[in-house]
């Protein structure tokens, strides 16, 4: 089913607003949902909105949270989210990183007491308009098993960097530091498909393709799927995003990062408060004029893209390029739901009373 942008803003504001956000915090997280459906990141857009519903029936969100600077020196500062939407946390503190970045070259902050705060470009790209380089990462569900273990330890931990360019658009390189994100599971269960080799092990540690192996006690990989094709270098790269936003935050971190599903209770036993993100804003002209940086970006992308491929048919892809293709044809085309999800939505909006999809 193809939704047109608009009608599927104005449901998802309606939604938002029915839960008790404010009118500027509905707007802005339907933005961030919609952004990521717009680029094509179908997982982490509306599909995820009952998700958020849940959790607020659960009270495990607050839609008028008190987001607040808890600490903070010239460039850095910690944020408390309130237990607020993470759609809507995670651009505060962006803002906050941006203006310390503008009176001092950089800034950044590190968040705790929020939730999933959507596709972590979103938020870089706020800075990039900025012509500042943004930073945005932030720890998750534990789903992800460290090298050689069969517990669930990590998040999919996703990090992001954003580069503004000249006359091409920014390099957005967005990335879960696992295999495979979770809500790319999700859209294989909807779609009853299998999933490749790598992505997930079951519970005695052998890899599977059974998409809903994590529901029978079996765990995410990281990047790298095992040892020998180098799964170490994942499990640190998602230690790193949990460290930076938890164990320096005060949010929890680890196995103690509470659930995004809400049929499961967060830990009876926490070590900080919700979870935790970490972003940040570097002024390009800190470095170097911006026009120069901007030459030299485009002339990097050129370089890439005419690289000789093995197969002809094929060209090397700037990170940020498919999104913004998809972003492109669906404002025009309008954007694709399943029907599962559309199902879903319906039941929301038979919910709160408001117009169905």
């Amino acid at each position: 089913m193809l939704i047109t942008e608009s009608a599927l803003r104005e449901f998802t504001e309606n939604i938002f607003t029915a839960m008790g956000c404010n009118i500027t915090h509905a707007r802005l997280a339907a933005d961030v949902l919609l952004k990521a459906d717009l680029r094509g990141i179908d997982s982490h857009g509306v599909a995820r909105l009952n998700g958020y519903v849940r959790l607020w029936e659960k009270k495990r969100i607050n839609t008028n949270p008190d987001i607040k600077i808890v600490h903070q020196t010239a460039t850095t500062a910690t944020v408390d989210g309130d237990a607020g939407l993470g759609l809507v946390v995670a651009p505060f503190a962006m803002q906050v990183a941006m203006e310390k970045a503008a009176l001092y070259g950089s800034g950044w902050v590190s968040v705790r007491n929020s939730n999933h705060f959507g596709i972590a470009g979103y938020h870089t790209m706020m800075a990039v308009k900025k012509d500042m380089i943004g930073f945005a990462m932030t720890n998750a569900s534990p789903l992800v098993s460290p090298t050689y273990s069969s517990e669930r330890l990590l998040g999919t931990n996703p990090m992001c960097y954003a580069f503004p360019a000249g006359k091409y658009p920014p390099v957005i390189i967005d990335m879960a530091t696992s295999a495979a994100a979770n809500g790319k599971l999700e859209i294989a269960q909807r779609l009853g498909k299998q999933v490749p080799d790598g992505w997930i092990q079951d519970k005695h540690g052998n890899i599977t393709t059974d998409p809903h192996a994590l529901k029978s006690g079996g765990a995410l990989l990281p990047l790298g799927s095992d040892f020998e094709h180098g799964s170490h270098k994942g499990f640190g790269l998602g230690a790193t995003v949990d460290i930076l936003s938890a164990v320096l935050s005060g949010a929890n971190y680890g196995p103690w990062v509470p659930p995004f599903v809400a049929f499961l209770d967060p830990p009876t036993d926490p070590v900080g408060l919700g979870i935790g993100h970490f972003i940040g804003a570097m002024r390009v002209d800190g470095f170097r004029p911006v026009d120069e940086f901007k030459v030299h970006l485009d002339n990097w992308i050129e370089r890439f893209k005419s690289s000789a491929t093995v197969d002809p048919a094929q060209k090397v892809i700037i990170p940020g390029e498919p999104e913004l293709e998809a972003e492109v044809a669906r404002k025009i085309n309008g954007i694709p739901l399943v029907d599962a999800v559309v199902n879903d939505l319906n039941v929301l909006a038979e919910k709160f009373g408001i117009s169905k999809l």
